[in-house]
């Protein structure tokens, strides 16, 4: 236990506080009817709980997700779920923080394709979100801004937590809260190497890493041209680095890896094995940590879906 608890840290039962961003009830429950609201999206049908299903494990559990006029994104949908103690955002990293990351999918043509100036024009034309930005905001002579629904989302996401996993009661101190399979799976996990990337609160989420570090996955699972971090640092010694994925929830949030190419999670496992470690994962290696990663799964937040305020008929329709 001293070992896990050197490694890990358990997911904690309140939000904590995003710097520069302080939390208000009026600016939670601001940012909970965002993230609901299709209205974001061009087409009136693209929330972020499309892409970011709370009752998904805070994923869609597609391979990539649809988005406008039907396309497909490039990369599998993150979770959303804990994503506040991640060292940065998005597969590659190129939102620093949950404020950051909010914007880019309303603006996203392949997403949401809301330009940014027709962000505010939407919500402006909502007489219902008047009043709620003044709450959220106050002394603000023009509150309803792009910056200001990128604060008030990402308020609400940093609330999205899953504690009480057995694993953090184990780590809190209760032994009897893994089954002794799970156990098992655990020293393996850190005997293995996993936990090399795989720590922290996050049990990942805090480093990047090379997709392929011994040997590649093959181009199913990490296509040629994906070049993940490189193409946002410029820097060819980043081709095929990718954030490390969180594993909390990990049994919620199939299908597996930046391409969702992988449904079944000892496949994924036996997958990590041989492309970062180098190994052969035994029948038994593979069962055992797959147990151990069932003790991920926290208690899932429980959010009301909001009543939004209505579209009166001059608010922005719909765009085709």
């Amino acid at each position: 236990m001293a070992t896990a608890q050197a490694l890990f840290k358990p997911i904690p039962r309140a939000a904590p506080a995003l710097p520069g961003n302080a939390a208000t009830p009026a600016k939670l429950d601001l940012g909970r009817m965002l993230y609901f609201d299709p209205r974001l999206s061009a087409s009136h049908a693209i929330s972020c709980a499309s892409c970011h299903n709370i009752g998904l494990g805070g994923t869609d559990n597609q391979p990539t997700s649809i988005g406008h006029h039907w396309q497909r994104g490039a990369r599998n949908a993150p979770t959303v779920l804990n994503a506040v103690f991640n060292t940065a955002q998005f597969w590659d990293g190129r939102a620093a923080d949950l404020q950051a990351q909010a914007g880019g999918p309303m603006v996203n043509p392949v997403e949401m394709a809301s330009p940014k100036a027709h962000v505010t024009e939407q919500l402006k034309g909502v007489p219902g979100y008047h009043d709620a930005f003044a709450k959220a905001f106050p002394g603000e002579a023009d509150p309803i801004t792009l910056p200001n629904v990128e604060k008030a989302l990402a308020v609400f996401e940093a609330g999205l937590l899953t504690p009480d996993a057995p694993f953090d009661r184990y780590l809190k101190g209760d032994a009897s809260a893994l089954t002794a399979v799970q156990k098992q799976g655990l020293k393996r996990f850190i005997d293995k190497g996993c936990a090399a990337c795989h720590a922290g609160i996050n049990v990942g989420g805090g480093m990047y890493a090379k997709f392929g570090v011994v040997a590649s996955p093959g181009a199913t699972m990490r296509p040629p041209g994906d070049k993940g971090r490189s193409a946002v640092t410029g820097m060819t010694g980043d081709d095929y680095i990718f954030k490390v994925p969180t594993l909390r929830n990990i049994t919620l949030t199939a299908p597996y890896f930046h391409t969702g190419s992988v449904w079944d999670l000892r496949q994924a496992v036996e997958v990590m094995g041989s492309a970062q470690l180098g190994t052969t994962l035994s029948a038994a290696d593979v069962d055992d940590i797959t147990a151990f990663l069932g003790s991920l799964t926290g208690v899932q937040p429980d959010i009301s879906v909001p009543i939004l305020p209505g579209s009166v008929a001059a608010t922005p329709r719909p765009q085709p």
